[in-house]
């Protein structure tokens, strides 16, 4: 047990999870991506389109590059797992709830060999690819506001357009993309896990 996690609730399937993220509002949502009534890609896509503060990490037993890459399009910040150990799972959960990239290191694998550049990408501005950069370290909105001294709404807004210049989905997406292209470093996979 945790003293800083909450269990607020459980559903058997897609649409009562996600029924119940729109009544609980939770911080972070365990996602299995097999679920019967809707599947759980659909449901994280739903999730993260009406609450955009709810973060979704893909809890599953299956690691195929289709549904990890479909997850995480689909707005999931995580992708793990079933046999993840109990503290990296709780870990796991606080630092989602903060913001941060969860990737197990074969999703992370996969996903870095499968990230496609976009063919012609919009130029970044100097403030879009420094809050890339932070992104892509997994920082938070919060701490890349206090890292570069501007506003958490600013960071928001630079965000929005860092993803959609780089027609990605996702943070996690423009993250893997700042690796790809050299940003960051190649060792950012490791610090994904």
């Amino acid at each position: 047990m945790d003293a800083d996690l909450n269990i607020v609730g459980e559903a058997g399937d897609g649409a009562s999870g996600v029924q119940m993220a729109r009544e609980l509002r939770p911080d972070v949502v365990l996602m299995d991506l097999l679920l019967p009534v809707m599947d759980g890609i659909t449901a994280t896509n739903l999730i993260r389109r009406e609450l955009p503060d709810t973060e979704v990490i893909a809890l599953t037993s299956v690691m195929e590059n289709n549904l990890v890459f479909r997850a995480i399009q689909a707005g999931a910040i995580g992708y793990l797992l079933k046999d993840t150990e109990a503290p990296k799972l709780r870990r796991a959960i606080k630092d989602a709830a903060a913001g941060h990239v969860q990737l197990s290191p074969e999703a992370a694998a996969l996903l870095i060999r499968e990230i496609r550049t976009p063919h012609h990408p919009e130029r970044l501005t100097e403030r879009e690819t420094a809050v890339l950069r932070l992104l892509a370290e997994g920082q938070s909105n919060k701490e890349i506001a206090q890292n570069l001294q501007i506003g958490e709404t600013t960071v928001k807004s630079h965000v929005k357009n860092i993803m959609e210049k780089l027609a990605v989905a996702s943070r996690t997406q423009a993250a893997l993309y700042a690796v790809r292209i050299g940003l960051v470093s190649a060792d950012l996979q490791k610090s994904l896990v």
